[in-house]
């Protein structure tokens, strides 16, 4: 396994190979994991290998799920399946589990399921329906795709990022083992710091597939030198726990700084003469801002936690 990712970044070839499908992209991806053991390291080598943002995107998702879920299988295509008709917060779960004799049945319905047409495995979160009050106990099922019970409905493509696919997913009284139960709190150990998880490697993927646009085309090394500077940084808080505010504080510093870097990058960009790379660009940048207010409340909420927990 290599562990040398920024003299990856800033000596390996920047041409990237096309890909313009999923079909395409998730071979060359699993070569690419078989190479990088740290998943943000191969967020950051999954967008300096893509020809566009979509599949940074992609491959920061995969690294994002293997970081908090790390036996997963690594040939395996993850969905973490949250969201719901009426949201993604605790109390919008309607999906249930029961127990029936020596089994789980799972019943209930996701949509915005990220690459969930192509996906093999379902993390699903889902309410314990054995558990009686106001909060929902909520816990998280592995579902392999081709489990009895569960279907698979495409979804229109989105505007941008338009080559990553999402699927309404249907559990129709599907049985499950008691091994398929994650252990523990479904929100609390995985979908909450899975926000968290997501948005340092997603933005490390983007930047890593910046740089590769920078080299290639010539922009100033000083712009590149600050965005290698921005990697080493989301390398260090990934290794630090989700669910603390001084991470929250800190990743929030750095999307900031992420933010003006990427500001500058268009400009630098629109200089040059690759008028198809930029326009994918301008047309799939809006996937860096999704949830961008709950980032803010996040890192908002993380100071007063820190101003009145000492020790913490």
């Amino acid at each position: 396994m290599r562990d040398d990712v920024l003299g990856h970044l800033l000596r390996a070839s920047p041409a990237a190979v096309d890909c313009p499908d999923v079909a395409s992209w998730w071979p060359a991806y699993r070569d690419l994991a078989q190479t990088w053991n740290n998943p943000m390291d191969r967020a950051m080598v999954a967008g300096f290998a893509a020809d566009r943002l979509a599949w940074a995107f992609a491959g920061a998702y995969q690294c994002a799920l293997q970081a908090l879920f790390p036996s997963l299988p690594e040939d395996a295509l993850v969905a973490l399946c949250v969201t719901e008709e009426e949201g993604n917060h605790p109390r919008a779960i309607r999906t249930t589990l029961r127990r029936a004799a020596d089994r789980w049945r799972l019943d209930g319905a996701k949509r915005w399921t990220t690459l969930g047409p192509q996906g093999s495995l379902f993390l699903v979160l889902a309410r314990d329906a054995s558990v009686a009050g106001e909060r929902p106990a909520l816990r998280v099922a592995r579902v392999a795709a081709g489990t009895p019970g569960v279907s698979i409905e495409n979804m229109p493509a989105t505007r941008f990022v338009p080559e990553v696919p999402h699927a309404r997913l249907r559990f129709d009284d599907v049985a499950l083992a008691d091994d398929a139960l994650l252990p523990g709190d479904g929100w609390a150990l995985y979908a909450k710091p899975f926000r968290t998880v997501e948005d340092a490697h997603v933005n490390a993927a983007a930047l890593g597939y910046l740089v590769r646009e920078a080299r290639r085309l010539g922009w100033p090394l000083p712009w590149t030198g600050r965005a290698t500077a921005l990697l080493l940084a989301l390398r260090a808080v990934a290794g630090e726990d989700p669910s603390r505010p001084q991470t929250h504080v800190a990743l929030g510093g750095i999307l900031d700084a992420g933010s003006a870097l990427i500001a500058d990058a268009e400009t630098h960009w629109s200089a040059s003469s690759e008028d198809a790379a930029l326009a994918r660009w301008l047309r799939d940048r809006e996937l860096l801002n999704v949830a961008s207010s709950a980032r803010a409340q996040r890192t908002a909420s993380a100071w007063p936690r820190l101003t009145g927990a000492s020790g913490s």
